[in-house]
């Protein structure tokens, strides 16, 4: 498959975007020479959170953040879908919008080790294939009963001795490691930095900070997300 068929797949609640997520999206995107990364932020995730912003704000802040990269782009798909957002329905809705397109899945490394946990893991691992980003505090080598690879190049991938590693899982779905700029920017510490007054400059676009203020968002809530 040519890589300007590959498309990359960016879930999560973006609860709000930040630089950590834009970063790394992007590096995925230069690195792997992928055609596009699509957003797609979920309207009501599987694990219930208590400090979610509504799904049409975090819809805008998103669609804000990426709007001046052209390789960017969003999907309402989760968002306008009622009930909960898995993994597994939207992939192969996807496949049905991109039939000639190769899908990877973007995750952190805690989020690979998850998929077990996830709605149908196995019919997961059959819909797409994987890039499994770098993730401060995680370790390369903790996924290695779930690849076929040595432990070596997992060390080296630790050690970013190894900016990029490409295997196979045992259905044939590529899995792409990768080490990606590490910026420990967490949304949960941007949401707890907006209840408590301080300020949350430099951790996300200043759109987004723009948005978050006029908005009234994250000003209450719990402090455990």
């Amino acid at each position: 498959m040519n890589a300007h068929n590959k498309i990359g797949i960016f879930g999560g609640t973006f609860n709000p975007v930040h630089y950590g997520h834009l970063r790394a999206a992007e590096e995925v995107r230069e690195k792997l020479h992928f055609e596009k990364v699509l957003f797609i932020p979920s309207r009501n995730p599987p694990l219930k959170m208590d400090d979610l912003a509504p799904a049409e704000e975090r819809y805008e802040m998103t669609r804000l953040s990426i709007e001046a990269n052209p390789f960017f782009e969003i999907s309402p798909i989760e968002c306008e879908k009622q009930g909960k957002s898995y993994t597994v329905e939207t992939l192969a809705a996807l496949h049905e919008l991109y039939p000639d397109k190769a899908l990877y899945l973007i995750v952190g490394i805690d989020s690979f080790l998850d998929i077990p946990a996830w709605r149908q893991p196995e019919r997961v691992l059959e819909l797409t294939h994987f890039v499994v980003l770098s993730r401060p505090g995680f370790s390369f080598s903790s996924i290695s009963s779930l690849i076929p690879t040595n432990i070596a190049i997992l060390s080296e991938m630790d050690g970013a001795r190894r900016e990029v590693y490409k295997t196979n899982l045992k259905n044939g779905r590529e899995v792409v490691l990768l080490n990606v700029t590490p910026l420990p920017i967490s949304a949960t510490t941007v949401r707890r930095l907006v209840r408590h007054g301080k300020s949350i400059k430099y951790l996300l676009p200043d759109k987004i900070e723009s948005y978050i203020i006029s908005h009234s968002l994250y000003q209450e809530g719990g402090d455990d997300l």
